[in-house]
């Protein structure tokens, strides 16, 4: 098989995106464009052959060990392919919600506000403050949800999640936290300060509103 240089140099990779746009090449080129070079032994489109088959066969499944189990691709070049991705699902795609305020998250907590039952919901979030799941944590009784930090954060850690929001409603109507609320507050910020994630917010939901503790000056605190 030919390596790069033995290409006509308008057949290769990077001088045919720049000619012709990224559009025109093959997966194994735009592949081969991102790596740049291969290894001692292993050429680039000997890789990115390799990488571009990982690709279709995993989609947004594909892991680091993947593409470091592919002869030549080390860290470093599987890092270029797998931050590539995370750049274009993060700004291109647009399915992805975003969390910037706290009204953000109350259409994900809409359903829980009106119930006769406490929910306890936690969101878990990437780096860039997208959301990666939505889930129910607890449901108790009239006013009381009991939580234990092992179940909230249990799931969040598998998600690799590198933030969180909680929410939670109040069947009373009431808005201002109780003591209880505070006390799982404390509890759940703690916890997550060892596991080194950070509590963006912690919402109370009912049918009159939402109270914020990041509005309110209670987080970090």
């Amino acid at each position: 098989m030919k390596t790069i240089k033995d290409l006509p140099e308008h057949s290769r990779p990077r001088e045919k995106l720049r000619e012709r746009g990224a559009s025109a090449l093959t997966d194994e080129e735009l592949v081969a464009a991102i790596l740049g070079m291969g290894t001692a032994g292993i050429d680039v489109r000997t890789m990115a052959r390799q990488v571009a088959g990982l690709i279709r066969e995993h989609k947004t499944g594909l892991t680091l060990d993947h593409l470091l189990a592919v002869p030549g691709v080390g860290l470093a070049k599987a890092g270029q392919i797998l931050s590539a991705f995370e750049l274009a699902r993060r700004h291109l795609l647009k399915d992805t919600v975003k969390i910037t305020i706290a009204q953000d998250v109350l259409p994900l907590v809409a359903d829980i506000a009106g119930k006769q039952q406490e929910y306890f919901v936690c969101i878990s979030l990437n780096g860039a403050n997208e959301v990666i799941e939505k889930r129910v944590v607890t449901i108790g009784l009239l006013d009381k949800s009991p939580v234990h930090p092992r179940e909230v954060f249990a799931d969040v850690i598998a998600d690799r999640a590198a933030a969180v929001i909680f929410a939670h409603n109040h069947p009373s109507g009431e808005l201002k936290p109780s003591d209880a609320d505070l006390k799982i507050h404390e509890q759940l910020t703690q916890a997550a300060n060892i596991l080194g994630i950070r509590v963006l917010d912690q919402i109370i939901v009912t049918r009159q509103g939402h109270y914020s503790f990041q509005e309110a000056g209670l987080i970090g605190k």
